[in-house]
């Protein structure tokens, strides 16, 4: 059997995908809290911590949808399209990262993971099958 074809990889997916939709619903029932993966303060003044609070809302939703596209290619979708919306979601870890470098502070608490999801993405697109 091919490594693309490995009942591992279908868990580690759906292990990212629960993870996402965890990270999205606490960015919108506690955005204080998920806050904390970027390292950055909640605002102090009111009308600045209902942007965030929105914004944090709008991140939840990012995330729920991530792990949402990913159950369903896990289901519905072929290994090529897992790995190619794994290696989408690992895009979006490194961004996180990115923005939070750019902040001086808590990018490893997202470049910790993307290359992982990357590498699962690459299996499952048969970048290492034998020929």
């Amino acid at each position: 059997m091919p490594l693309s074809h490995s009942v591992v990889l279908s868990l580690a997916a759906g292990a990212v995908a629960t993870i996402s939709v965890g990270f999205g619903v606490n960015a919108i029932l506690r955005p204080d809290h998920a806050l904390t993966f970027f390292e950055f303060q909640p605002p102090t003044s009111l009308a600045d911590k209902q942007m965030v609070d929105s914004l944090m809302a709008i991140y939840g939703i990012r995330d729920i949808f991530m792990g949402a596209a990913i159950y369903a290619a896990s289901y519905f979708g072929t290994r090529s399209t897992l790995g190619w919306i794994l290696i989408a979601a690992s895009s979006v870890a490194f961004a996180d990262g990115y923005v939070c470098w750019t902040h001086g502070q808590g990018q490893w608490n997202h470049w910790g993971y993307a290359p992982m999801i990357a590498v699962a993405g690459s299996l499952l697109l048969g970048a290492f099958d034998r020929v």
